[in-house]
């Protein structure tokens, strides 16, 4: 029995070797590309949640503030009237 390969076999495994290191470049820069476009996606995902958040705590602000401008007014107005009522009309 001869030990011999076609050579027609090795060079059809040599060229499939060949190709799949010559795609593994390119194999790696699309997954990083993928990795990196998915990260980005997840970042702008939390950019967005950030700022709805920051909204909604900026109207409960303002409203309170409304609220407490509001409430001043009242507050002075009851001690006014409160000191008429009761007799005492300096502070």
């Amino acid at each position: 029995m001869a030990d011999t390969v076609n050579s027609q076999i090795t060079d059809s495994v040599t060229q499939s070797n060949v190709k799949v290191l010559a795609d593994a470049p390119a194999m790696a820069m699309g997954s990083l590309y993928q990795t990196m476009a998915h990260s980005l996606g997840i970042l702008m995902e939390n950019a967005v949640a950030a700022q709805q958040n920051m909204s909604a705590i900026a109207q409960a602000a303002t409203a309170q503030g409304v609220n407490m401008i509001y409430a001043v007014d009242t507050a002075a107005a009851s001690a006014a009237t409160s000191k008429i009522l009761d007799g005492k009309t300096t502070s």
